[in-house]
């Protein structure tokens, strides 16, 4: 994908997609959505409703991809990276479950202020 970083690693990648999600309210978007979205499977999952079950990515990922174009202003990290960023999305919502959103805000900052030239919330995605 055009104008996105490739890394050799999860750990190099974890702090680009945690830049991709330097707001917090785009962080607890994607924590309400994945929350939601897996509460919903889980209820279709239960009841053997099969075709139910396909709602709960549109549930999980309409929500976040909702927080990047309206919130964040860049495209989401899962259309270059779609295995990493699941992980980085599982890791990220555990971290804030943890009480730790603040560590994930510095982590942010501290990857903008030292790749600044990367592809980040300020720049607005091109119409």
């Amino acid at each position: 994908m055009a104008n996105t970083p490739s890394f050799s690693s999860f750990e190099d990648f974890f702090p680009f997609y945690v830049g991709q999600h330097s707001k917090a309210a785009t962080r607890w978007v994607h924590l309400a959505g994945t929350l939601t979205g897996t509460v919903v499977g889980a209820q279709f999952l239960v009841r053997r409703q099969w075709r139910g079950v396909a709602w709960m990515p549109v549930f999980s990922y309409g929500a976040a991809w909702a927080s990047h174009f309206l919130i964040e202003k860049n495209k989401p990290a899962t259309w270059g990276h779609p295995l990493w960023s699941f992980r980085g999305d599982m890791r990220m919502i555990a971290t804030m479950l943890a009480g730790r959103d603040s560590e994930l805000g510095a982590i942010a900052r501290e990857y903008k202020n030292t790749t600044p030239d990367a592809p980040l919330a300020d720049q607005v995605i091109a119409a």
